[in-house]
């Protein structure tokens, strides 16, 4: 029986260590899984600025109820401060990212737009050393490593940007007959390079939606409430500049078609549940832990995309991609080196992203996380995801 027992906690507390990982790696296949869907809904004539509030109109009344039910005993006060912030984080994801990352996937294609994120980690680490979140001491090799990194994939990022190259075929056959049948939708040079600089403005925003998220969780240490009030605020936010940029009235008209999985889809998988998982992991692991599985989505999706979508993947984007990736893991490689002293934190205004804390609340903490809501919710609380 002791046998058992100890077996069973052996089991226990190696699920707890991988459990960040298997996180991380389920939400790139639900992204990738979003940029298809997401494209075919644009191909039925969906509006991106339509998506992103019906998508976060599913993902308020996913996440409300169990923020109002399981955080009433713990959520602070509001307060003007905060309610800035909230208002703030609700403009640079739900409204300014994922618009900005739907027409800069439209203009180009999922695989390219998927490959783009990976510079999100080097824009959050130069956001970070502006915001003084983030030192580099040049006398270790390390920290050397992680401006390196940020270099080489912002030269990618270039690349990517200014070198488009020959179409490669994954699927043989599949990409002639897709051109065969009269469809000539691919982008023209001119808007691939718009889309590139729409792609990566998105990542700007998406970095800092993280940097100021970690702000503010120390002053409204309630996840769960603030993925809701992001959430809510988001609809009405992302309404005013639907009604801005769209002055047809016919495209809030979804029928029971990829549209209307699309909102869906997006806002239980890539909303409520990825705001909620990369707030938990992001406290415990760090920002540029959550950033680093994304090569991981630009392989899947690309694999999706010349499957469902008949996609051509060119040259450049796999040259580019490459670079990024190299870049991205020398980065993580040099985060990996840092070491983090806990007594000190909150006392230096240089120390690195805030990775933990245990002294606020037992949620903070990854391991005692239990993400059993049917809905895909956890108990505990919030984070990126995009869209």
């Amino acid at each position: 029986m002791g046998d058992q027992n100890a077996s069973s906690s052996g089991m226990g507390k190696v699920f707890h260590k991988i459990k960040p990982y298997l996180a991380m790696v389920s939400l790139q296949f639900g992204y990738s899984g979003m940029y298809i869907i997401t494209m075919v809904s644009f191909k039925h004539g969906m509006s991106h600025w339509v998506l992103s509030v019906y998508r976060h109109i599913i993902a308020t009344l996913i996440m409300a109820p169990f923020a109002f039910v399981l955080e009433r005993k713990i959520r602070p006060k509001m307060t003007l401060p905060v309610f800035l912030r909230l208002a703030a984080l609700g403009f640079l994801e739900p409204v300014l990212d994922q618009n900005l990352y739907n027409m800069g996937m439209k203009n180009t294609s999922t695989t390219f737009a998927s490959a783009s994120v990976n510079v999100l980690p080097a824009i959050t680490f130069i956001l970070a050393l502006i915001c003084r979140l983030e030192t580099v001491n040049f006398k270790k090799v390390h920290s050397v490593a992680k401006v390196v990194g940020t270099a080489v994939t912002v030269t990618g990022a270039m690349v990517m940007t200014l070198y488009k190259g020959p179409a490669l075929q994954i699927i043989k056959g599949h990409a002639a007959s897709h051109h065969d049948s009269g469809s000539t939708t691919e982008p023209s040079e001119q808007n691939w390079l718009l889309g590139t600089v729409m792609l990566i403005a998105s990542c700007g925003g998406w970095a800092s939606f993280f940097i100021l998220q970690s702000f503010t969780l120390k002053m409204y240490p309630a996840e769960l409430s603030v993925t809701a009030w992001i959430c809510f605020l988001g609809i009405f936010e992302g309404g005013i500049a639907t009604l801005i940029f769209e002055r047809d009235m016919s495209v809030w008209s979804i029928g029971m078609d990829s549209r209307l999985l699309a909102c869906v889809y997006s806002g239980v998988v890539c909303s409520g549940m990825a705001y909620y998982v990369q707030g938990v992991v992001t406290r415990e692991r760090g920002p540029v832990f959550v950033t680093s599985f994304s090569p991981l989505c630009m392989i899947i999706t690309a694999a999706l995309g010349s499957i469902v979508l008949a996609e051509q993947v060119f040259t450049g984007s796999i040259i580019g991609a490459v670079i990024i990736v190299t870049g991205l893991y020398t980065v993580v490689w040099g985060k990996s080196k840092d070491k983090v002293n806990t007594t000190d934190a909150g006392k230096s205004e240089g120390q690195e992203l805030p990775i933990k804390d245990d002294t606020k609340s037992g949620t903070d903490n990854f391991d005692s996380i239990e993400i059993n809501v049917p809905t895909g919710v956890g108990k505990s609380v919030l984070p990126s995801g995009r869209t």
